[in-house]
């Protein structure tokens, strides 16, 4: 695999004089393309903040973050809001799904802004609906339907641009446990037969078990990291939570 995110010192602080708070404090990792890594910690260890900074939605106080070797921290505003628009994809736990559209139009949203054609969008929303399971619900409008067929809505809106990075920020939190499972397939699917690469912030241990590699954050510094190799889930799941036993970090497991 090849590189795409290269994460060197990154520091992340607020406040100022006496009362500096360290949200992130010397982060270094990288990311190769088709890579599904989580990221996990308690409350407060700066997971979130870490996935802001990656998805240019908050800016770093020092170090250099690279995709494709391009470094985004050095980029101006208007040349960060055509990257975003134009590299990555993005997925809520609260869905972000406009409720006066169908879930095909919410989809279709996605390209429409990119200023793609009808001949260009057609084929793939309906072949990015097909995959994901979704076909049958094209018409339906968000409130019509489940929280795991909106997440899945999502996720298709935030692949259709095949986006070099797919940023995903507790997307199971706001859903009932079969349909998280669901959810979570999807990823699998989008990861290994789609070819997304994936970062996800989560608090659950199970979640995390899907993903290939895990980053721990603690006091906003790395902890340590977990591969999942040739382990099965449920192996590479009790190691997730004898790490989180060390962090603090909640558990949030659910079979």
């Amino acid at each position: 695999m090849s590189e795409l995110i290269k994460v060197c010192d990154v520091e992340k602080y607020y406040g100022e004089g006496n009362n500096i708070t360290k949200a992130v404090n010397r982060v270094s990792f990288s990311i190769d393309k088709g890579e599904f890594v989580g990221i996990m910690g308690a409350s407060g260890s700066g997971k979130s903040t870490l996935l802001n900074l990656l998805s240019t939605i908050d800016h770093v106080t020092a170090g250099h973050i690279y995709y494709d070797g391009v470094d985004i921290t050095e980029l101006k505003s208007e040349q960060v809001a055509q990257f975003r628009k134009n590299n990555l994809g993005f997925v809520f736990q609260d869905f972000n799904l406009l409720d006066a559209l169908t879930m095909e139009e919410n989809i279709r949203l996605a390209m429409t802004i990119q200023n793609k054609s009808k001949q260009e969008i057609d084929p793939v929303v309906n072949s990015m609906m097909q995959k994901l399971g979704i076909a049958e619900i094209a018409n339906k409008f968000p409130y019509q339907v489940s929280g795991g067929q909106k997440q899945r809505c999502a996720c298709a809106r935030a692949l259709v641009n095949r986006p070099k990075l797919i940023l995903a920020d507790e997307p199971t939190g706001a859903l009932d446990s079969k349909s998280s499972k669901m959810l979570l397939d999807t990823f699998t699917l989008m990861n290994q037969e789609l070819h997304a690469t994936i970062l996800m912030v989560t608090h659950d241990a199970f979640s995390a078990s899907y993903c290939k590699r895990i980053l721990f954050l603690k006091d906003g510094q790395i902890f340590h990291e977990l591969v999942k190799g040739e382990k099965s889930r449920r192996e590479f799941l009790n190691q997730i939570l004898d790490v989180l036993a060390l962090t603090g970090g909640d558990s949030g497991y659910a079979d």
